[in-house]
């Protein structure tokens, strides 16, 4: 190792080197995106300096105009792309080039898996496209110098990608970062003139500062600007196609996939601003993680001001990608200020409405792309109804679920499909909450509303728990959890025929089994739910959930305990054969097992699995016959 100051050699983070061996053995489908990734990072480089010159406007030195550039030198089969932005220092470029600086690293190489097309979309979710050079490049060398400091602080990075590089520190007269592929033999093709110009406008079109591209090694060749230079976004929409709508998407998110829809807008009058958002069709891996960067970009007046402006659009759309540009907004306001805008505000309720009308067009008018978003982000919108309530009605629309009427996997069933389906003379929308899918559609739960013909429906997502205790209408029409309190299931019509009180038999049998389970249990009770089951867990219409409980411990915080009801069923032959049963002993044992299963439906861990096991064994041994004992 040389001059530590000089220049050092250093491993790659264990993460990039298993990136850069897919990349450079596995994702060939589309190499040429390398040249959109390098551009895209080259204005952004621009855009950061533009903003950081408002305060300090000596760091333009004396090159006010911002640009990029391409070279082309097929005599040494060299690529580069220069930029004139922000430029890094010896520490940036180590921490970014040399590591993956993000959470969740683990997780989504986990989800690399080496097929071409799945594992491209990835890098753009992750939105590591600086590694996308290795596809095409034999070796890469970075050279930058961060704006404001002087010539002789500058820094050239230089990897092959096989698993180390290089740093060192050079002279470099002008700001900026230069991006020199050696290229491989076999992909000559980017270093003629005529392709890298149709990439370039194909992919980079839109970039607000010109994209010049020059021939050979001397710079001898006349430069010349292949773009247009004019952020998409000021552009009319009827001069906007909807694939340049498409590149300018990839080019803001780094993402590789097309998204599923837009809207562009330009707003004019008491307030002035310009907005570009997108819905994608894939979801980051780290999307459940609150704190991960996100947020439209924001420009004031086409100056770039930030890459995650979070003040524009609520928590449960961080998945939304854009721009926001506005002409009210201060250029010299901090970030909390901002925050307390007026605009803002006005701006924030004003973008949500938008893309939730949005979203509304696109389930009426696309179903199949609809399935997509929700497969994506429905998890992440049903926050929306706990933190939006002036939304909330809007945000049920939006909302799908499994149901007792539906066949397949996915859910499909809006309420108003709900509604519309309603039997006769139901004023109430059922739910169920459960801990998966085959769960909830196998819960004792349901058997006296499906053998009515009610659909119920079936809720299995950790979230659900939470959201369903604000959605509380819609429509006009309640909801109910039908694993609470007690279950009309005539809909609240008195004329018909309703439970009849227990017998003194009966009741003998309920305060037995209450005797044995009182420090367990609320009341033993005949169920109306059951039909099949013998006996099920209930809970009182406002205590805490099963679910609402495991959120809470996971939060770290503590939840008070539960005291379900134990409801039975006095036609099952299990019930029958308790209420037989004369050994004090053997009818603890059992009304033990039948609480246990109860307990075990509802996804519920036993205090006692070694007791369950042992008494399900004495039980089978017993055989069904009590007169046997």
């Amino acid at each position: 190792m040389a001059d530590s100051k000089l220049q050092a050699t250093f491993s790659f983070q264990a993460e990039v080197k298993q990136l850069l061996h897919l990349m450079v053995h596995s994702l060939y489908s589309n190499k040429e995106i390398f040249l959109r990734e390098l551009i895209s990072n080259a204005s952004d480089a621009n855009d950061k300096l533009r903003f950081e010159a408002l305060a300090a406007p000596e760091l333009l030195e004396d090159e006010p105009d911002l640009g990029i550039t391409v070279r082309l030198d097929p005599d040494n089969r060299v690529l580069c792309v220069s930029d004139s932005g922000i430029g890094m220092t010896r520490d940036e470029i180590v921490e970014q080039l040399g590591t993956i600086a993000r959470s969740g690293t683990a997780e989504f190489i986990g989800q690399l898996s080496g097929e071409a097309k799945r594992d491209t979309q990835f890098i753009g979710q992750f939105g590591v496209g600086f590694y996308s050079a290795f596809i095409v490049a034999e070796e890469v060398q970075v050279s930058s110098r961060r704006a404001g400091t002087p010539p002789g602080e500058a820094v050239k990075w230089t990897s092959t990608g096989e698993g180390e590089y290089t740093v060192e520190t050079i002279e470099k007269p002008e700001r900026g970062t230069t991006v020199k592929l050696t290229l491989k033999a076999e992909e000559s093709e980017f270093l003629e003139k005529t392709i890298v110009t149709a990439l370039i406008r194909k992919y980079s079109d839109h970039i607000a500062f010109p994209v010049r591209l020059v021939v050979g090694a001397d710079g001898t060749d006349e430069e010349e600007v292949v773009n247009r230079a004019k952020a998409l976004w000021t552009r009319p929409r009827s001069e906007i196609d909807a694939e340049e709508y498409v590149e300018f998407y990839k080019h803001i998110a780094h993402d590789f996939t097309d998204p599923l829809i837009w809207s562009h807008n330009r707003v004019e009058g008491k307030r002035e601003y310009t907005s570009l958002l997108y819905v994608p069709a894939t979801a980051p891996f780290d999307l459940w993680n609150r704190e991960s960067p996100r947020g439209v970009k924001l420009y004031v007046q086409r100056v770039f001001i930030s890459d995650e402006a979070t003040q524009f659009l609520p928590l449960y759309l961080r998945f939304v990608r854009g721009i926001v540009d506005s002409s009210d907004l201060s250029l010299n306001i901090s970030r909390q200020l901002l925050q307390q805008d007026s605009n803002v505000t006005a701006i924030k309720s004003a973008l949500t409405k938008r893309l939730l009308d949005l979203l509304v067009r696109l389930a009426k008018d696309d179903a199949d792309k609809y399935r997509t978003f929700w497969s994506a982000f429905g998890s992440v919108l049903k926050e929306g109804i706990v933190e939006d309530p002036g939304n909330r009605e809007k945000i049920a629309r939006l909302l799908r679920f499994n149901s007792t009427h539906s066949d397949g996997l996915e859910p499909d069933r809006s309420l108003d499909d709900y509604l519309d389906d309603l039997i006769a003379e139901q004023n109430t929308v059922y739910y169920l909450t459960a801990e998966s899918p085959t769960a909830a559609r196998n819960s004792p739960h349901l058997e006296g509303l499906r053998e009515k013909g009610v659909e119920v429906l079936l809720l299995s997502e950790r979230i659900d728990a939470w959201v369903m205790q604000h959605l509380t209408t819609y429509r006009e029409k309640s909801f109910r959890d039908v694993s609470r309190g007690d279950l009309d299931l005539n809909n609240g019509d008195e004329d018909k025929v309703v439970q009849p009180k227990p017998t003194k038999d009966q009741q003998h049998l309920l305060k037995r089994v209450k005797r044995v389970l009182r420090d367990q249990i609320d009341e033993v009770r005949i169920s109306e739910r059951l039909r099949e089951s013998a006996a099920c867990l209930v809970l009182r219409e406002q205590e805490l959930g099963f679910q609402m409980r495991e959120l809470l411990k996971a939060a770290g915080q503590e939840a008070p305990d539960n005291a379900p009801s134990l409801e039975i069923n006095l036609q099952h032959p299990l019930i029958q054969r308790l209420d037989q049963e004369r050994d004090d002993q053997k009818f603890e044992s059992l009304s033990l097992v039948i609480l246990e299963q109860a307990t075990l439906v509802e996804g519920q861990p036993l205090d006692d699995p070694a007791g369950f096991v042992q008494r399900m064994n004495e039980l089978l041994l017993q055989g069904s016959d009590p007169s046997d004992s």
